[in-house]
C-alpha cells in the first residue's frame, strides 16, 4: 500500500467541508446579531418590549431604538430572524419613538452595527466589554415595586432629613465601599435603598451578595453588590447617603454668630378668623429664638407671621448648645405634614401664608422635643390623621 500524503489528504478533506460548512458571519452580521442577542435578553428579564419614552433608563431607551430600526430594514430582519425563537421580531413596536431624541454620541456607541454604513459597522468603537454590558444590564432591568407603599414614606423621610441636616451624601468613590441592608444611596440622580440582602459569597473580586434594590421612582432590582458597587463608582455624581443623626443639632461649643442656648417656643393664636377660632385648641405656632422670647412676640398683632393677632405663649423648651437654624428647619420639616394652610390678608391687603402654623396638638409638641433630646426623631413622622408620631416602616 502506497504511504499517504498526509497534506494532500488534510487538503482534500478542507475542500470537502467547505461545501457543508455555512459561510462565515460578516462583521456587519455579527455585530446585528449581538445587538439583537441584548435585546432579546432585556425583553425575557423585564416579560415586556423595551419602549422609548421619556424618564425610562437609558439602556431600555436605546434598545427599542434599535429594535425599531432592525424592524425597518429588511436586510437586517434577515439577518436576525433565524436566531428569533421566541418572536421577538413580531412584537409590538415602541409608540411614538423619536430616535433623535437621543445624543449622536449614545447613538453612535449603542446602535453601531444597525446603520447604513459599512465602515461604521466594522470599526466597532465604544464596543463595551461583555461583563460591564451585563453590569449595565443587571443595573437597567428594573421591575415595578409591588410593595412601593412601604418603602415610600423611607424616601420622603430621608429627604427631609437631607434638607434639615440630619443626614448628608458623601462621595461613594471616597468611602468604604461596604454596602448593608438598609443603606441608602444615590445612583444615576435616583435615590436607592437596600431593602434585602441574600448571603454573602467570596469571589475572585471580592464579597458579592444578591441584593433587593428599591429605587425612588417605584422600580426595584435583584441586582448583585458588585454590579451596584461598580456602577457607584463610575458614576461621578454616585453618592453614600450618611447615617440619620441628631448630633448635628447640638454643637459642643456655640458657632460662630450663635449664642450658647436656644428656646423653642409655642404659641397659641388668638385671631378670630373662624377656622382659628374653631381649632385654636389644636393650632400652634412653633419657632426657635436665641433671645427673650416676649420681645419676640412684641407687636404681632401688625405681623402677618403672627396672623395679625396677639398671641400667648403655651409653653417654651431650652436648649444647650445648639444650632438654632438646624433645630427650626427640622421642627418646620417634621410637622409639615400638619401645617396650617391658610391665607390672610396683611396690613396692606396683600394676600400672606404664613409658613410655622401646624394643626399639631401640644402633647404630640412634647414628644417631639424629647425626641429630639436623645436623638429618636429619625425613626419617626408625624401623621396628621392619627395625630400622633409613628415609626418610619422598612
Amino acid at each position: 500500500m502506497a504511504e499517504l500524503d498526509l497534506d494532500l489528504l488534510a487538503a482534500e478533506l478542507a475542500e470537502l467541508g467547505t461545501e457543508a460548512t455555512e459561510a462565515p458571519r460578516s462583521a456587519v452580521e455579527e455585530r446585528v446579531l449581538a445587538g439583537f442577542e441584548e435585546i432579546q435578553r432585556w425583553v425575557a428579564a423585564n416579560g415586556r418590549m423595551p419602549r422609548n419614552a421619556e424618564g425610562l433608563d437609558i439602556f431600555e431607551r436605546l434598545y427599542a431604538v434599535r429594535m425599531d430600526r432592525i424592524r425597518s430594514q429588511p436586510d437586517l430582519r434577515a439577518i436576525v430572524a433565524p436566531v428569533d425563537q421566541d418572536g421577538v421580531l413580531d412584537g409590538r413596536t415602541a409608540a411614538g419613538v423619536d430616535p433623535a431624541g437621543l445624543s449622536a454620541d449614545e447613538l453612535a456607541a449603542e446602535l453601531a452595527g444597525i446603520t447604513d454604513s459599512a465602515s461604521d459597522l466594522t470599526a466597532l468603537k465604544h464596543v463595551r466589554a461583555r461583563a460591564e454590558i451585563r453590569a449595565a444590564e443587571e443595573i437597567a432591568s428594573r421591575q415595578p415595586c409591588l410593595e412601593f407603599e412601604i418603602y415610600q414614606p423611607l424616601f420622603k423621610a430621608v429627604q427631609e432629613q437631607l434638607q434639615t441636616g440630619l443626614r448628608s451624601t458623601t462621595s461613594f468613590a471616597a468611602t468604604n465601599n461596604h454596602v448593608r441592608k438598609g443603606d441608602f444611596f444615590i445612583l444615576g440622580g435616583q435615590m436607592v435603598y437596600i431593602a434585602d440582602m441574600g448571603e454573602i459569597t467570596p469571589t475572585s473580586e471580592g464579597p458579592n451578595a444578591r441584593l433587593r434594590a428599591v429605587f425612588a421612582n417605584g422600580t426595584e432590582s435583584n441586582m448583585l453588590m458588585r454590579s451596584l458597587q461598580n456602577a457607584l463608582y463610575k458614576d461621578e455624581a454616585g453618592r453614600r447617603v450618611t447615617e440619620a443623626d441628631a448630633g448635628p443639632l447640638f454643637a459642643a461649643a456655640a458657632e460662630e454668630g450663635e449664642l450658647a442656648s436656644g428656646t423653642v417656643y409655642v404659641l397659641r393664636s388668638k385671631s378670630e378668623h373662624p377656622e382659628i377660632a374653631v381649632n385654636r385648641e389644636l393650632i400652634h405656632k412653633i419657632g426657635v429664638t436665641g433671645g427673650d422670647v416676649q420681645r419676640r412676640l412684641t407687636n404681632a398683632k401688625l405681623d402677618a407671621t403672627f396672623l395679625l393677632a396677639d398671641v400667648e405663649v403655651v409653653t417654651t423648651y431650652t436648649l444647650y448648645h445648639i444650632n438654632r437654624t438646624k433645630l427650626e428647619n427640622l421642627l418646620h420639616t417634621f410637622f409639615a405634614p400638619g401645617r396650617l394652610n391658610i391665607t390672610i390678608s396683611d396690613r396692606f391687603g396683600n394676600p400672606v401664608q404664613p409658613r410655622e402654623w401646624f394643626q399639631v396638638p401640644l402633647f404630640v409638641i412634647d414628644e417631639a422635643i424629647e425626641r429630639i433630646r436623645d436623638g429618636s426623631i429619625v425613626g419617626y413622622r408625624y401623621d396628621p390623621e392619627t395625630v400622633a408620631l409613628v415609626r418610619h416602616e422598612a
